[in-house]
């Protein structure tokens, strides 16, 4: 699960983030879009990808964002104006070989379904959902409602959502 903005985002963690891109765009004499896909493991950064585009770790921006990551890739190439991350929190989870019943993900306040029209089978990514809330505790709300589906040990909600509040005190 990818939550934004990152509860435990420290400024130097954030600086170690944009020295590693930096160092790898120079390397290699980059230039253009280039997404770096890093995970927060234990206060430590873990370059996990890279994608020369915008990039699925981004998706969240869908609604997550009152700008897309898509809408700023536009606006850039038309120097419009940049980011804006609208305020509020959000939470995508990527599904993994097998998707929930739509009505039942749907159910739940600002939940998005996003399936890729793929066809299943065991770890082909086939689409994500994001949850979308105005703060943290909503968004705990909101991902305790989701179906049982997400309830999986994969899913790591049980873990994930005391952590979630935890973060912010």
């Amino acid at each position: 699960m990818s939550l934004a903005p990152a509860p435990n985002l420290t400024a130097s963690l954030q600086q170690e983030a944009e020295h590693a891109a930096r160092k790898v765009l120079e390397e290699l004499g980059y230039v253009g879009v280039l997404c770096i896909e890093f995970f927060e493991i234990g206060g430590r950064l873990l370059a996990n990808e890279m994608a020369p585009r915008v990039h699925n770790s981004g998706h969240w921006t869908i609604e997550g964002a009152v700008t897309s990551q898509f809408e700023i890739t536009c606006a850039r190439f038309w120097d419009a104006a940049g980011f804006d991350g609208g305020g509020g929190v959000s939470a995508m989870i990527n599904l993994i070989g097998e998707i929930p019943e739509s009505a039942e993900v749907l159910n739940v306040s600002n939940a998005h379904l996003h399936l890729y029209g793929k066809e299943p089978r065991m770890g082909r990514k086939l689409g994500h959902v994001t949850v979308r809330a105005d703060h943290f505790e909503k968004l705990q709300q909101r991902l305790s409602a989701l179906p049982g589906f997400f309830r999986r040990p994969e899913y790591c909600l049980e873990k994930a959502l005391p952590e979630l509040l935890a973060k912010r005190a």
